[in-house]
């Protein structure tokens, strides 16, 4: 790889790791929706898989609710794993070409359901069910794009977690679906040395870009953050798929 691609590896894994430190997700995301602009999204995914399983470990360890969590969630893990081994190959199948667009219209959609403050709860007897069904939903989708947030996200917070919780909550999961995701990655032969110092770059990025979230996370008002934030993972969202589809038609 270039010195400039280099250069913006690192500049997006900042942005997505300060981003994660700030709202506790959003890593895998910003990162691979970033860096899909000059790549296709499994190359993306194998630069960013490393740190986002590193990251999430972290955060699956920072509080006490590791038990409580995986006896709530586990049907949820269980079927994005699912999901995930039933799409493999679909990053680098002969509908890769078409991942962009699907990421780029993902990103957009995650975008306006947390613009909207659409809010929906799930009766906790009926968590394990549902659970299991948006997992291998969550699964399939992933396993397209490396993209975990739809629809486990609005799942996540319509069961009624608290604000501590979900956070260590959303570490959990998100390890589980980045392991899940590195199997695949491994067995379609995207992780090679290749990826090697692009990899260690992405990692000492995300995390100087955490713990500079985390320092400010308290001097900020967090609606405003995260209102810019969402506005402009619409616009990426757009760009992404417009310029996907441009490339498939044109």
């Amino acid at each position: 790889m270039s010195d400039s691609m280099l250069l913006f590896i690192a500049c997006a894994l900042l942005l997505a790791g300060f981003i994660k430190g700030a709202l506790g997700l959003g890593l895998p995301t910003v990162a691979i929706g970033l860096l899909a602009v000059t790549m296709p999204p499994a190359q993306a995914l194998a630069i960013v898989i490393v740190p986002a399983i590193v990251t999430n470990i972290w955060q699956t360890f920072v509080g006490p609710h590791l038990r409580d969590i995986i006896r709530r969630l586990w049907p949820l893990m269980v079927g994005t794993v699912v999901g995930i081994w039933l799409n493999a190959g679909m990053l680098t199948g002969r509908y890769a070409p078409y991942a962009t667009v699907v990421l780029g219209a993902l990103l957009v959609l995650y975008a306006i359901i947390g613009l909207s403050k659409f809010n929906f709860k799930i009766a906790r007897r009926d968590e394990k069910w549902v659970g299991g069904i948006v997992g291998l939903i969550t699964g399939v989708i992933s396993a397209t794009t490396g993209v975990q947030v739809i629809p486990s996200m609005p799942f996540l917070q319509a069961i009624g977690m608290e604000k501590d919780e979900l956070v260590q909550a959303l570490g959990v999961f998100f390890t589980t679906a980045t392991l899940a995701l590195a199997f695949n990655l491994t067995s379609a032969g995207l992780l090679t040395a290749a990826t090697a110092l692009p990899g260690a770059i992405a990692m000492a990025a995300s995390f100087t870009g955490m713990f500079i979230g985390q320092a400010v996370r308290t001097r900020m008002q967090p609606e405003m953050f995260r209102r810019w934030f969402l506005i402009s993972m619409i616009l990426l969202g757009l760009y992404l798929a417009g310029s996907a589809l441009l490339k498939i038609h044109g």
